[in-house]
């Protein structure tokens, strides 16, 4: 195998890595899974009957808690969107192979 082949190998290795990383980005769960739950618990709010009402002293507990969550879920994907995660940097060999000192 070549230099060449090698470092082309390397090149696609980081990228799917990378791509990898970006998957599985913690944020990207914890948001997807917030507003999964939100809208079922938004559900049972709109869907809460007069005597569930009565038991939480006419507040729509679940109605308020399924927006909240709707929200930080769409607050955790926007992060995602605006901040995604950075690419590793190159190890500092590569560094020095590139900029040799004089």
């Amino acid at each position: 195998m070549s230099e060449y082949e090698y470092q082309q190998q390397v090149e696609e290795l980081e990228r799917r890595s990378a791509t990898a990383a970006r998957l599985f980005d913690i944020r990207r769960i914890i948001g997807g899974l917030f507003v999964v739950y939100g809208v079922i618990v938004t559900i049972a709010g709109i869907t809460a009957s007069d005597a569930d009402l009565k038991k939480a002293q006419d507040i729509n507990i679940n109605l308020w808690t399924g927006i909240g969550m709707l929200a930080l879920g769409a607050f955790f994907l926007v992060w995602v969107k605006l901040r995604p995660v950075a690419p590793p940097p190159p190890p500092a060999e590569e560094i020095l192979d590139e900029h040799p000192n004089p």
